[in-house]
């Protein structure tokens, strides 16, 4: 292997791709950190003076936003004003040397701005552009704003996602947003594959409110095949049982009996092997149909006895088990440690701060190191001058005027 292929072994196999960022929030963000993470050069576009609202977002260290933080790692930034003739021709100029263009405003906003797909194909037919929207062009929503919750609460989630006779609950990760993330990341990915063949590039167009939706699984087909709805049970299972949280005498216990086997280990776990052959609980459906008979048998022994006591015994029976953790503990437990999931980085302004890393890792080893997430158009200068060949004197004058009253 040469040298040069080492190199880009060692940053990640997207290394070479240029991304350009026009994207805010969460949905877009996400996206690109992602493409980071796999060796991509990320250069993110913010507003001059103000940047991507999530910057104002609290708690803060030093001044990074939590929120900042989390969606921003190892990319760069640069200002610009995209209503200005001079920012929307830097941006387009930009375009034409990049890869992958991402944004996640409203349908028509980058098309008013200049900066829609079709006119900037016309400079690069390679080029692979990706918008994530709420709704989608063609939606009734389309115009309308759209966030994590109403994603949520358009999906069918919220509803399902409570304890029964309960209000409507929002998931505790921001799904609605993160779908968008991820089927952008399918949908650009298969389009840089292709144009490696046919040299032609593709606007990838994604919803949130269609990827949540795509993400029901098998609760869609619950209502196609049985023309009801499906309805909220908790920690529960809509059609497996034993599957859920268990009461114990201090605490909750996770327990997962997804085929019949971990069944059959569960009852010989619990000391009632006589449950398996109960005609009542012999088989998938009569377990789902007598499900208030036998979960609360179950909830009578567990309580008997401690969490961590039912830990070890479900382990013992080979029964898939959980205890229900916090945040903090998760982040704490062995696993992230033994899978290297924080990443120390070190900002100039900040100093040392703490990151989740990426998930996906190649022939045993980890994404390349990351980098703090960018001050505000830290990288503006260096961008100009790599990309288009500004001089430093041009990139300082470019600088002066964005930062005059009234700029931006």
């Amino acid at each position: 292997m040469s040298t040069q292929q080492e190199e880009q072994q060692r940053r990640g196999p997207l290394a070479g791709i240029k991304v350009l960022d026009f994207s805010r929030i969460l949905s877009g963000p996400y996206a690109s950190m992602v493409l980071a993470d796999l060796g991509a050069e990320v250069v993110k576009v913010e507003p001059i003076g103000s940047g991507d609202e999530t910057r104002n977002f609290p708690p803060f260290k030093g001044p990074l936003s939590h929120y900042f933080i989390a969606l921003n790692r190892s990319k760069k930034s640069i200002t610009l004003d995209l209503k200005s003739p001079e920012g929307a021709k830097i941006a387009r100029d930009l375009a034409r040397k990049c890869d992958v263009v991402l944004e996640n405003f409203r349908p028509g906003v980058m098309d008013r701005l200049g900066l829609g797909y079709e006119t900037l194909k016309a400079d690069n037919p390679g080029l692979v552009y990706c918008s994530i929207t709420g709704f989608g062009r063609n939606s009734p929503h389309g115009d309308k704003p759209a966030f994590d919750i109403v994603a949520q609460a358009l999906s069918g989630v919220m509803d399902v996602n409570r304890e029964p006779g309960q209000p409507p609950n929002k998931l505790g990760i921001p799904l609605g947003d993160m779908a968008g993330s991820i089927f952008s990341l399918f949908g650009l990915l298969a389009a840089l594959v292709e144009r490696n063949t046919t040299g032609q590039g593709r606007h990838v167009e994604i919803a949130m409110l269609d990827s949540l939706i795509a993400m029901q699984g098998y609760l869609s087909q619950i209502y196609f095949v049985s023309g009801n709805s499906p309805q909220p049970v908790g920690t529960r299972h809509p059609s497996i049982v034993p599957y859920g949280a268990f009461p114990t005498r201090d605490g909750h216990v996770i327990v997962a009996c997804l085929t019949e086997r971990f069944w059959h280990n569960f009852a010989r776990c619990l000391g009632r092997e006589d449950l398996i052959t109960d005609p009542r609980f012999a088989e998938y459906e009569k377990r789902l149909e007598n499900r208030d008979a036998l979960e609360p048998e179950i909830c009578e022994i567990m309580e008997k006895d401690t969490t961590e006591y039912w830990l070890g015994r479900l382990t013992e029976f080979d029964v898939p088990n959980a205890p229900i953790l916090s945040i903090a503990e998760s982040l704490e437990q062995e696993h992230v440690a033994a899978r290297g999931l924080i990443e120390t980085v070190t900002h100039p302004d900040v100093g040392d701060m703490q990151l989740v890393r990426g998930p996906i890792r190649f022939d045993g080893e980890g994404p390349a190191p990351a980098r703090a997430p960018a001050l505000l158009g830290e990288h503006t200068r260096s961008v100009l001058s790599d990309w288009l060949g500004y001089d430093e004197e041009e990139a300082r004058a470019l600088e002066t005027r964005a930062a005059a009253p009234g700029a931006g």
